[in-house]
């Protein structure tokens, strides 16, 4: 019977909870959740299956927390949910925003997310959302309050704040993003992120800049 991870407990408090995380995101990573069995988590955390058990009590549970954690710490490492916003011309925030946007999609934890997320979109809908939530939608909520603040102080000339936010993060993929994806490529020049990042800002700023 699969459980409802929205109405099950998730134990975080305890010694061994980071321990039997790391075990989980090593092999989930490598394995997939499928392919990840409880027997092999609980050895790579070192632990028992019943301590497993007693944090996530359910393997849904423990792959969910996994995702949450590990958008989390892609966010906080290239920036999400900071403040690229300061009260500087248009361009030079944008193109913070654009450099930390490339950043974070293009990094290897963000692609073997996506990866495992489009993997398992049928078997754990909820996955898709999670992921969606934990990482994407903080930068769209990051670059549509920029664009709020900026209007206000009339730096900026826009009026569909949503649409605007999307449409500058779908400008920070050009190019590079399908080539991670379906190329799988990892390496990308810092010339390369430049040209996408400077791109976008133009194309941006040339249908909402003052």
């Amino acid at each position: 019977m699969t459980l409802d991870m929205k109405d099950q407990p998730i134990q975080r408090t305890g010694r061994k909870f980071a321990q039997v995380l790391e075990g989980a995101r090593v092999v989930f990573m490598a394995k997939g959740f499928e392919g990840a069995s409880v027997d092999d988590i609980a050895k790579e955390a070192g632990v028992s299956k019943a301590t497993l058990y007693s944090y996530f009590p359910d393997k849904r549970l423990l792959f969910s927390e996994v995702v949450r954690t590990e958008c989390q710490r892609q966010c906080e490492a290239t920036g999400a949910g900071g403040d690229f916003h300061e009260n500087h011309p248009p361009a030079e925030s944008l193109y913070a925003g654009a450099r930390m946007i490339i950043a974070s999609y293009l990094s290897e934890i963000s692609q073997q997310m996506f990866r495992i997320c489009v993997a398992e979109a049928t078997r754990f809908p909820e996955l898709g959302e999670l992921f969606y939530q934990s990482g994407p939608m903080i930068w769209r909520t990051d670059m549509r309050s920029y664009l709020q603040q900026a209007t206000a102080r009339g730096d900026m000339a826009v009026e569909d704040f949503d649409m605007a936010a999307d449409q500058f993060i779908e400008l920070c993929k050009a190019d590079l993003l399908l080539r991670a994806v379906f190329l799988n490529e990892t390496e990308f020049s810092e010339d390369e992120q430049h040209r996408v990042a400077a791109a976008a800002v133009d194309l941006f700023l040339a249908k909402h800049g003052r």
